[in-house]
């Protein structure tokens, strides 16, 4: 890491502590090194900015939207942090093949199926593409749940310091029998995992997921971390 990434890395972090009581105690959890998946939900620009830099020195690497780089601060950030830009609505076979290659280097690839941000913190259906990449690169499936950000532009109008909570979960892997090739699997996976981020979270925040529990049938707890 850079002189210039070390001061700009931790402005922010210093910065988003100012404006927040950050409860991230449970990043502990998350290893060193990977290779691992980690699954988020995505409340709002916050997120992203805040995890990296409460996650540094890890190496972590997340996929964002290709737009985000039209914006000439968060070009510099994300370019920064070697973000992988993804067009949404379409199959980016670059965008999978940078992933994949995260993930085979040991490094630690963070994702948000949601595709967008919710800015009410409750969940939204996740995209199936989490599943192929999963199953390409066997890595381990590592829910992670944020909540409380959703808060922050009323608490800024009140001058009052937003409590941002991180919450992680245990480590998941796909079974073996599965027809990755067949869409509704792949949906099926990614319901699943998103029902282990859902489970992190108050239930207000649970969404489109708020009372689903089914059957683990393509995941199971990983004993690789």
């Amino acid at each position: 890491m850079s002189i210039a990434e070390w001061v700009v890395n931790n402005a922010i972090k210093g910065g988003t502590r100012i404006i927040c009581r950050v409860h991230d105690a449970e990043l502990e959890k998350i290893p060193q090194h990977g290779p691992l998946i980690i699954v988020a939900n995505h409340v709002n620009s916050l997120d992203v900015p805040l995890m990296i830099t409460h996650l540094l020195p890890r190496p972590l690497i997340g996929l964002a939207k290709i737009e985000t780089w039209d914006n000439p601060v968060f070009n510099l950030l994300f370019t920064m942090w070697k973000a992988i830009p993804i067009r949404r609505g379409e199959a980016d076979l670059l965008a999978f093949r940078q992933a994949k290659d995260v993930l085979e280097k040991g490094q630690i690839l963070v994702i948000a199926p949601e595709g967008t941000r919710s800015n009410n913190g409750r969940l939204q259906q996740g995209k199936p593409g989490l599943a192929m990449l999963a199953a390409m690169s066997k890595a381990p499936i590592m829910p992670l749940a944020m909540f409380g950000g959703e808060k922050l532009g009323k608490n800024i109008r009140r001058l009052t310091r937003t409590d941002f909570y991180i919450r992680v979960g245990e480590s998941y892997e796909l079974t073996g029998d599965i027809d990755i090739r067949d869409k509704s699997v792949r949906q099926q996976i990614t319901d699943e995992v998103m029902c282990k981020i859902a489970d992190l979270l108050p239930e207000d925040y649970r969404g489109v997921y708020a009372g689903q529990q089914p059957k683990d049938k393509y995941i199971q707890k990983s004993h690789n971390l």
